[in-house]
């Protein structure tokens, strides 16, 4: 997991940092952007002036830390999340401090990461059982009974 990091100058000692996601897989903070913006919601006197909300951008399709499975099936889970040029965004304004709004969108990128990191389970084939077999036959009995008294009450009213 990564440190939460702190606001001003002095804090960007967290862009040196790691983004784990498992054993196998962890991308470095410095392969995303971070952008801020003005915050909507609750703030008071404070709300018009701090840019809290935090925009974080990351180049799925550039970065050389993610394997092509993962990359295939995040871009899968995360939808229009992703611009054309490749571009995931994650925006959160959940918190009035910038910091933890950086820290909620890497922990949003970690959980998609986590879901897209997880191979699909693989389809265990299966075989319908007797029963099921019979059913299926005496339903198709009985439709093609049902069809054939049809047709052969239309031959008698002609």
């Amino acid at each position: 997991m990564c440190q939460k990091p702190t606001a001003g100058v002095a804090g960007r000692r967290w862009l040196k940092q790691m983004l784990y996601i498992n054993d196998a897989l962890s991308i470095p903070i410095s392969e995303f952007a971070f952008s801020f913006a003005r915050s909507p919601g609750p703030g008071g006197q404070n709300v018009n002036k701090v840019n809290s909300k935090a925009i974080l951008k990351w180049q799925v399709q550039r970065s050389a830390s993610l394997p092509e499975d993962v990359r295939a099936r995040l871009i899968a889970l995360v939808g229009r999340r992703l611009g054309k040029d490749g571009v995931l965004t994650i925006v959160s304004h959940r918190f009035r401090d910038q910091s933890r709004n950086v820290s909620d969108c890497l922990e949003k990128l970690r959980d998609v990461l986590i879901r897209a990191a997880e191979p699909p389970q693989r389809r265990k084939p299966t075989r319908p059982t007797r029963g099921a077999r019979q059913r299926r036959l005496e339903s198709k009995r009985r439709q093609s009974h049902k069809k054939s008294e049809r047709r052969r009450r239309g031959d008698e009213s002609l």
